[in-house]
Parts: C-alpha cells; sequence; structure tokens
C-alpha cells in the first residue's frame, strides 16, 4: 500500500495545476447537452431524472498494458476502449445508457487531455454523457467506468433465461478483435478494419433493445470469447447447448474468432428466432446468425459434435 499523501504539500501552484487539468478535462467530457432538471459534471454528485424502467449499473476497469498495448495504440484508444466495453455491458442486458462517472489513475506526466479524448468520443457516439468522476495518481494508467442504464417496458434480459428447445445466435462473426491485434502488431496501418475493430470496439446497443424487445430468453456480450462466454451463459441457466458452427470473421482465424475475446458481438438466445429476426429487420439491423441450440442436460456442451472446451481470456490473479 502506498503512504498516504501530506496534504501540506499540496501548493497554491499544484492545486491550480490539477484544476487546470480537470477544466480542460472537463471542456473535452462535457460537451453533450444536459436534460432539463440534471446535473453533471461540477457538483459532489450527478443529479439525474428518474430512471424508466429496471435501472443497470455496470463496473469496467481498463488497463494499459492489459486491455490495450501502449506500443502499438494511442492512449486515446485506451480511453475509448473503457467507456465502449462499459457500455456493452448494458447492451447485453438489452438497456440504454443515461450516463457514465469516469475514474482515472495515472503516472505524473500522463496525457489525460489525450485519454479523455478518447473517453468523450465513445460516450458521445453511444449516447452515454459523462457525467462525473475522479483523478488520482498510480504507477499504471487505469481508467474505471460506471456506467448507468435503465430497461423501460421488459425487463432487462438475463443470462439465466436459457430453456431448453432455444435457439443460440450471434449478432455477427467472430474474431475481428483478436485478428486485428495480431495485423497491427504485424504492423497494419491504425486504419485497418480490423485494427479498427480491436482499439475501437462499437457495442451493440441497438441489437440488445430489439432482442429485448422480441422476448429474448437470455442475452450477454462477447467481451471474453465465445468458447468461455457461452460456458458462463449455460452455467447461469443451467443448461447445455449443441452448436452447429462458430462464424469466423473474415480476415480471422477459427481459434480467433473462438478464444479471441474483445468482439462485443451479443450472444442472444430465444424461444421464437423468426421473431427476432423479423424485429431486427425491421429496425434496420443486420439479422443474427444461428450457432446451435440450448438442451436440458448441462453435461452436453459441443460443436459439431466434439466437445466444446472452455477457452478464452481470463485474467489471472
Amino acid at each position: 500500500m502506498s503512504a498516504p499523501i501530506d496534504p501540506s504539500t499540496f501548493t497554491d501552484a499544484r492545486a491550480r495545476r490539477e484544476d487546470e487539468v480537470l477544466e480542460r478535462i472537463v471542456a473535452i467530457v462535457g460537451r453533450h447537452p444536459i436534460p432539463k432538471g440534471e446535473s453533471h459534471i461540477g457538483d459532489d454528485a450527478a443529479v439525474l431524472a428518474p430512471f424508466v424502467g429496471e435501472a443497470l449499473i455496470s463496473t469496467d476497469v481498463t488497463v494499459l498494458g492489459v486491455h490495450l498495448d501502449g506500443k502499438l495504440f494511442p492512449l486515446e484508444d485506451l480511453g475509448f476502449k473503457a467507456v465502449a466495453s462499459a457500455v456493452s455491458d448494458l447492451a447485453a442486458m438489452g438497456g440504454r445508457p443515461r450516463g457514465a462517472v469516469v475514474a482515472v489513475s495515472s503516472p505524473a506526466g500522463t496525457d489525460l487531455e489525450e485519454l479523455h479524448r478518447g473517453i468523450a468520443d465513445a460516450a458521445a457516439m453511444t449516447g452515454c454523457p459523462i457525467v462525473g468522476g475522479d483523478l488520482t495518481t498510480s504507477r499504471d494508467v487505469s481508467v474505471a467506468v460506471t456506467v448507468l442504464g435503465e430497461c423501460p417496458g421488459r425487463g432487462a434480459v438475463l443470462r439465466s433465461g436459457a430453456r431448453p428447445g432455444d435457439e443460440i445466435l450471434v449478432t455477427g462473426a467472430l474474431g475481428r478483435s483478436a485478428a486485428g491485434l495480431r495485423r497491427r502488431r504485424n504492423g497494419a496501418p491504425l486504419d485497418d478494419e480490423l485494427v479498427v475493430a480491436h482499439r475501437r470496439p462499437w457495442p451493440r446497443l441497438s441489437e440488445g433493445i430489439a432482442a429485448r424487445s422480441a422476448g429474448a430468453s437470455a442475452m450477454m456480450d462477447l467481451s471474453d470469447g465465445i468458447g468461455l462466454d457461452l460456458h458462463r451463459l449455460a452455467d447461469a441457466s443451467k443448461v447445455g447447448f449443441e452448436l452447429d458452427e462458430i462464424p469466423v470473421a473474415q480476415g480471422a482465424t477459427p481459434e480467433e474468432a473462438l478464444s479471441g475475446g474483445e468482439d462485443y458481438e451479443l450472444l442472444i438466445v430465444t424461444n421464437d428466432p423468426s421473431r427476432l429476426r423479423m424485429i431486427f429487420l425491421d429496425r434496420g439491423l443486420r439479422a443474427p446468425l444461428t450457432i446451435g441450440r440450448v438442451v436440458a442436460d448441462p453435461t452436453v456442451r459441443t460443436c459439431r459434435g466434439e466437445v466444446f472446451e472452455r477457452r478464452g481470456f481470463q485474467h489471472q490473479f
């Protein structure tokens, strides 16, 4: 544990520097219009209007060197990924974002403005305003994002609702993020399509809301690879599954599609796939892809008749 900071060391010059940094950050992330009756950055806590339906809360921590290679990608991308991955947790429940608070820890000399430009980009693109946050010093750069959302109408879609006979679908082919990281390591430019998929992931908010509207039984986002995440959904629902295929994105390998992670496509389970596809297409969304079905026996977990092993990204503690 680091030693506590002596408040007497906070000189007027240091205080001014901190305030100046905060002012510049607020100018970057605070460009969104604030709804009438709400108060965002500037007070000890944000004030939000009452939520509609169920309230959703989720937290993600993104660390430079763990979730993003700082030698290959700009610091902006860390900020973008931090917000996008947190918002994806709302998409996985069929929710819509109401706001986020962002806590940044970093060593002295970190370009906090660059970092917050990525945060602001993700907030604007996902419609999730930054309503507050905090700064502190540390040895590593990390961004902790807590997102707040809501589920009007039907309740949030959980992982635990899959039932035997349900169809299993994904919102897109897998492996793009892992392929992008591989390509970047091999010298591909930052604007390469697959590299962009890794550095600027897109949470499937519209798809999540559509799936919830269609009465999806269970759902989650694919952040650690379907080879791990599908087992997590099956564990929560106490069921098994039989897969016909894993859709592999163009340019990705089968292993990247299976265990690469950070695709942030949605894994959807439903007893009415026709209705699900109809609602997706009616809303101008790409129809989800069927990959298999749920079975009653939780020990049956196969792909093309072979045992579907658990493998994907896991932190080591």
